[in-house]
């Protein structure tokens, strides 16, 4: 696989990385770019078998340590420097991407592992922070996420259910991971909306600050 740049990532991923602290900055906009290129490559693909190759690329490329893997693509060396001995919890986003290619239909229970598996690592973000916490809302901003991306209204209604059927949980999110909290409130925002962009209408960025300012 050829290298490649990192893909620009959405106004949303901006503005939560800039609420981010500095230590949970560069990680997460390493997985934010790991995840918009396999979104990319889901994206483009029109035969199952070869979507799998090329997410089964990106399994074996993490599972290897850092030296031997291929050095150019900015995805892939961002990762070495800011996942590095941590890749595991970057393994659940080719997993949940992989629902996608494979899955005849998007029902619900497609709709959940993906969910789960594409925000599996904001509960790496936070070591000291409740894993279940951070995993509620790093999978209602999958879900949200790809509601919004995708052109089928079908698809999008049990996208938004799964997202509003994630249980929430309880508790602050410590100041360095504000971004996260940013993130999940415009999730819930735009599910409430009925899958819109995380950033659409005037009461998108006060929403994030509000958040921000005081996270829950």
């Amino acid at each position: 696989m050829s290298a490649e740049p990192a893909d620009p990532l959405p106004p949303e991923a901006g503005l939560a990385l800039a609420w981010s602290g500095p230590k949970v900055r560069g990680p997460l906009s390493i997985a934010l770019q790991f995840d918009r290129r396999l979104a990319r490559i889901v994206g483009r693909t029109h035969e199952p078998m070869l979507g799998q190759m090329r997410l089964a690329w990106w399994r074996d490329a993490l599972g290897k340590p850092v030296p031997e893997r291929p050095r150019g693509d900015a995805v892939l060396d961002g990762i070495g420097l800011h996942w590095e001995g941590r890749e595991a919890a970057l393994l659940p986003i080719v997993d949940a991407w992989e629902v996608l290619v494979t899955a005849d239909a998007l029902g619900s229970e497609e709709a959940r592992r993906f969910g789960e598996g594409r925000g599996a690592f904001f509960a790496a973000l936070g070591q000291d922070t409740d894993a279940a916490r951070l995993r509620a809302a790093g999978s209602r901003w999958a879900l949200a996420d790809a509601a919004a991306s995708v052109s089928d209204p079908a698809e999008r209604a049990v996208l938004v259910a799964a997202g509003l059927g994630v249980q929430s949980g309880s508790g602050r999110f410590p100041r360095d991971l504000r971004g996260l909290a940013v993130l999940e409130a415009l999730a819930a925002r735009a599910l409430r909306h009925g899958g819109r962009p995380l950033m659409e209408g005037r009461g998108a960025p006060l929403a994030a600050l509000r958040v921000a300012i005081f996270p829950a």
